[in-house]
């Protein structure tokens, strides 16, 4: 289970930057480690084509991205390789007063998938979420997509609701919960 350091709510208006967190692929056509890490506003490009490639519909604009990098009650991360490409990127929202944090986003690049990214930023995300006294994490997933629903029971997520036409495309969508005590 890999430890991300994240400042606590105060410190986040300073952005402090987060130390690394090395996490072995699983892929076996690729030896370098994903990082993951706060994502800043030298990602923005990357952030907005890679939800471009990403999803057909409910897309994040730029300016969202842009609002939500400089968030208190937001939290942006990013999946790099060595290189330093963006992979993939969490999007998670924190309301004042409650003790329940929503993965909003989990994006990978296509042709990134299946190397343990989707997991190692949603490990990071429950981290986060942790760390803000979250009791809960919660995200709607849409109905049809297998591989998230599968990925988010094998991480201990339980369906806790339905959404019919949730979605800007009308398909349902799927609420799952991980309570964090």
């Amino acid at each position: 289970m890999p430890t991300i350091p994240l400042p606590s709510p105060p410190e986040r208006a300073r952005r402090p930057a987060l130390e690394p967190a090395r996490l072995p692929t699983t892929s076996a056509d690729t030896s370098a480690g994903v990082r993951v890490r706060r994502a800043d506003a030298t990602d923005l490009d990357a952030l907005v084509a890679m939800e471009q490639r990403s999803f057909s519909s409910d897309l994040l604009s730029r300016a969202q991205y842009r609002r939500h990098l400089d968030s208190d009650s937001a939290l942006v991360l990013v999946a790099s390789d060595g290189h330093q490409h963006v992979l993939g990127a969490a999007v998670l929202f924190f309301r004042k007063g409650s003790g329940v944090a929503r993965l909003y986003s989990l994006a990978t690049l296509p042709e990134a998938r299946g190397r343990g990214i989707a997991a190692a930023l949603l490990e990071a995300a429950v981290t986060a979420a942790r760390r803000r006294g979250c009791r809960a994490l919660r995200l709607e997933v849409r109905s049809g997509n297998s591989a998230a629903i599968g990925l988010y029971e094998r991480r201990g997520f339980h369906r806790i609701g339905h959404h019919p036409g949730y979605y800007e495309d009308g398909e349902d969508a799927w609420r799952y919960e991980k309570p964090l005590d």
